[in-house]
């Protein structure tokens, strides 16, 4: 879906809201002056259309009273700092404040190219609701909601926020968030390009970096583990998870989802089926699309290693994933669908700060 052109129009809210509106007309007014702002220059907003956009577009009506009395067109808000926002308009989260500030930068910087970012059409109910599910980690849901965090925020957020604003302390939770977040980046924010990726690996065991929780769930009980399948559920396993980060490998998915260590049979056949996953799929089977499911020098080693298991006489059944181990160097992360080759390169895990820094130019002082 393309992005929508900024009109060069004012919105005048006396052209469209009478004194004598009833509720439901007010209301329906609104709705029309916010729609109106998806499109529209924020420097030609009048006072009701900023209005409109705090309350519908932006989610936050418990500032509306502050920003009827202090903000009384775009310009102004154009110019808003935090301090402003804080002192003038009573935004006393500094996640609020940072959404508000992130917003205003992406439509000042949308006057001159003429389109809004995707992040802006991801908004916090989807975030804490859908995307988070996708994710694996519903039990966030609520802080999530409570913070409304929208898709600039969540492009915004570090390791450090999730600890320090979201109460997130799980290490590989967070690492599992800010991975997501990282495959956001990966495809420009847009929403219905990975909707559609997804659908076309439901069914297929490709693009591994495209999955969803759900998805990795239906595979675990395609490969007959079935009855460890919900055992993932608030685990924030996920594709990107998978394919990106270089820590995960088979102890790893076992652990999380509950088979025991003494177990053997049963790891070596989550093995041998997480290396299926990771190679790559033929030229026949790939047909006109570049799928690049796995690093050929992460399948190159696995098949290295296991010859090197048979000279040795070693087990099979026994092989762990130490620090010298091919489930570590396989590792998924190079199961980047048919991402680019230049953004599968430059992908690589942080253990620190945001997944993307789109927002440069945004002073953000609550951070």
């Amino acid at each position: 879906m393309p992005h929508h052109k900024l009109l060069l129009t004012t919105l005048d809210s006396d052209s469209l809201t009478q004194n004598s509106l009833s509720d439901g007309e007010e209301q329906l007014d609104r709705l029309q002056q916010a729609e109106l702002t998806r499109n529209t220059c924020m420097s030609l907003w009048r006072a009701g259309a900023v209005q409109a956009w705090l309350e519908v577009v932006m989610g936050m009506p418990m500032y509306l009273r502050a920003c009827s009395e202090n903000v009384k067109s775009g310009k102004v808000l154009l110019g808003l700092t935090d301090e402003d926002l804080e002192l003038g308009l009573g935004i006393n989260n500094p996640i609020h404040r940072r959404k508000v500030r992130l917003a205003i930068e992406d439509y000042r910087r949308a006057e001159g190219e003429q389109s809004l970012s995707k992040a802006s059409e991801m908004d916090h109910h989807w975030v804490a609701t859908s995307w988070l599910s996708d994710v694996g980690l519903p039990q966030y849901s609520q802080i999530f909601q409570t913070n409304l965090v929208d898709g600039r925020v969540l492009n915004s957020l570090s390791r450090r926020d999730l600890e320090r604003f979201f109460n997130i302390t799980d290490h590989f939770h967070q690492t599992s968030i800010l991975l997501a977040i990282q495959l956001l980046q990966m495809l420009s924010f847009d929403k219905e390009a990975l909707q559609a990726r997804r659908a076309k690996c439901e069914h297929q065991n490709r693009d591994t970096i495209a999955w969803t929780c759900h998805r990795v769930a239906k595979w675990i009980r395609d490969i007959d583990l079935k009855e460890f399948a919900d055992n993932l559920h608030g685990k924030g396993i996920h594709g990107a998870v998978m394919a990106l980060d270089q820590s995960y490998n088979t102890d790893a998915m076992a652990k999380a989802l509950g088979i025991p260590s003494n177990k053997h049979m049963l790891h070596r056949h989550l093995y041998e089926e997480m290396k299926i996953l990771a190679t790559p799929l033929s030229n026949a089977e790939q047909g006109t699309e570049l799928i690049n499911c796995s690093s050929p020098v992460a399948v190159n080693r696995f098949a290295d290693e296991r010859l090197s298991i048979r000279r040795s006489g070693k087990s099979p059944l026994r092989l762990r994933a130490n620090s010298h181990s091919v489930e570590r160097s396989l590792g998924f992360h190079g199961s980047c669908g048919s991402l680019p080759r230049e953004a599968r390169v430059q992908v690589v895990p942080r253990a620190k700060g945001s997944p993307m820094h789109t927002y440069k130019s945004v002073e953000i002082t609550n951070v």
